[in-house]
């Protein structure tokens, strides 16, 4: 005989040479439930206090959010209010970035809430009041590929992660958009929530739209999320294109818009199955429809447009003058619309973005790359970061990851905005490095770094208006004088980290 009752004996022997139990089927029963109703009782929904509670936050531990929503992001605030209430103190706040519209944090800092923030970038009330010397500690700036590569080797840990989704079941498939008749929200790529979702310990998804089993496709899948929390609101779409993110009328930036595109066209990468990046800025977004005639004129199509995806960018892909969309971070419904529905519009992470130590990161094979700039100086290092009144006021984002990978980095930026200079003799706070970047664009005057002489070759004899930086400086000295020197102070606000996770850079407080 061969029957299990006949092989107990072998079985329990294999059982204690693998230091498991012995199977038994003893009480175990089947649940009835229909399927339907069992995804609906599923134990991952829970309020949000409760998810907090289950979590096993400590204070002292890192929280991590992202900012897809931009101008219209309502989880961070909700759920460090919560966190106040509930008498938690001394947190990390990890985000992608931090806007206007997280100003009520400002007070949660003051109240010991929140004692540490590691973020992309800083904007309003928020960012003045760290400008000044709120914080004890120094905010840490990263760019969005070295924060997706910190959170990836540990270097930033992530404790709890708090991520919103326009969609997600209640296993935890979440997404930027929903396919449901109750949608509210749309924000499209997910593409700097996906490492905090894989890397944190715990992961919670809230989302204003409870969808059925499975939530697909998806950006997040429910194999990382250990809790779901059904609000009201995650976010407003309509201010996804808020600040930084908006469409130019200014004839300015239209005439600076123009000249890059000239720049792009005459550079020697405007060939069949170029690849090209736009940066925020309106005059750096708008070289896309400038681009898009020389496209049609030449014949020529571009492989793949990388990074913020925005509705020119989707217009020439529908159009066939685009192959493919990599999409890190929809920057307008219509492109998070596409994101949705065009198979050939892919969502990637932030890693797969510009991450310096992922080898398939797309910014590695990226052609082209139009960035904007607060200041660049004579040595063509650029700073988006921190204005010239030495107040932060802007995001490093994808910056220095772009302009590092790309073969033809243009940064896009007028000699002056209003009396202040834009070309200078140094910048006052160190982002992209000079090495990295290989044109700048203004509307007196192209300027190639010296290390591209064979760029400068061709755009000279394209008849464009190539000058010497040092020149672009001294105009803009001659026009408005020397500044006076800023007030800075004697402590350290912030600290900028380099896309290999060096310092790269500090920032002093300034005195009020």
């Amino acid at each position: 005989m061969n029957s299990i009752k006949d092989r107990a004996a072998l079985i329990a022997q294999a059982a204690k040479e693998m230091n498991k139990s012995v199977y038994t089927d003893a009480n175990k029963k089947k649940d009835p439930t229909p399927r339907h109703e069992l995804q609906r009782q599923s134990s991952k929904i829970v309020t949000l206090e409760e998810a907090i509670k289950q979590s096993g936050l400590k204070d002292g531990m890192t929280i991590s959010f992202h900012h897809h929503f931009r101008g219209g992001d309502k989880v961070i605030n909700m759920v460090v209010a919560k966190l106040a209430e509930m008498g938690f103190k001394d947190l990390h706040l990890a985000s992608s970035s931090l806007i206007d519209v997280h100003e009520p944090l400002i007070e949660h800092i003051r109240n010991g809430v929140i004692t540490r923030i590691s973020t992309s970038g800083l904007r309003g009330a928020l960012a003045t009041e760290v400008s000044h010397g709120l914080m004890e500690h120094p905010v840490v700036f990263r760019s969005h590929g070295a924060r997706g590569a910190a959170i990836r080797n540990g270097e930033l840990h992530i404790d709890v992660a708090f991520l919103g989704a326009s969609s997600c079941d209640p296993l935890g498939n979440a997404c930027g958009y929903s396919r449901s008749e109750n949608a509210k929200s749309i924000c499209g790529s997910l593409g700097y929530a996906i490492p905090d979702a894989v890397h944190a310990d715990k992961v919670v998804i809230l989302t204003d739209d409870l969808v059925d089993y499975p939530n697909t496709p998806n950006a997040i899948s429910e194999s990382v999320v250990d809790y779901v929390v059904v609000v009201d609101s995650v976010g407003d779409s309509s201010k996804i294109s808020s600040g930084a993110i908006r469409d130019t009328k200014n004839p300015r930036d239209i005439l600076l818009a123009k000249q890059a595109a000239k720049v792009v066209e005459n550079s020697g990468y405007f060939k069949d199955g170029f690849s090209l990046q736009t940066g925020s800025g309106g005059a750096s977004l708008a070289v896309t429809k400038y681009l898009r005639q020389g496209m049609i004129d030449r014949g020529i199509k571009a492989s793949f447009a990388l990074g913020g995806i925005t509705s020119h960018m989707v217009k020439l892909h529908e159009e066939g003058l685009i192959d493919r969309l990599i999409d890190v971070q929809s920057f307008d419904k219509v492109a998070a619309e596409s994101l949705k529905n065009d198979a050939m519009h892919k969502e990637v992470s932030s890693n797969e973005y510009a991450s310096a130590q992922e080898t398939g990161s797309a910014t590695h094979y990226l052609d082209v790359v139009i960035l904007s700039a607060l200041e660049v100086d004579v040595n063509f290092n650029v700073n988006v970061l921190v204005g010239s009144d030495g107040i932060i006021r802007g995001a490093i984002g994808g910056h220095p990851d772009t302009a590092a990978d790309s073969a033809l980095s243009v940064i896009v930026c007028p000699l002056l905005r209003g009396r202040i200079p834009c070309v200078v003799d140094e910048v006052t706070t160190l982002i992209t490095p000079g090495s990295t970047v290989d044109v700048v664009v203004t509307e007196y005057g192209i300027a190639v770094n010296p290390a591209r002489p064979e760029i400068k070759e061709r755009l000279v004899a394209a008849g464009l208006n190539v000058v010497d930086i040092h020149d672009l400086a001294a105009r803009a000295r001659k026009i408005i004088g020397d500044p006076a020197p800023l007030p800075f102070g004697d402590k350290v606000v912030g600290i900028v980290l380099n896309r290999d996770g060096s310092v790269q850079d500090v920032i002093k407080n300034i005195k009020d």
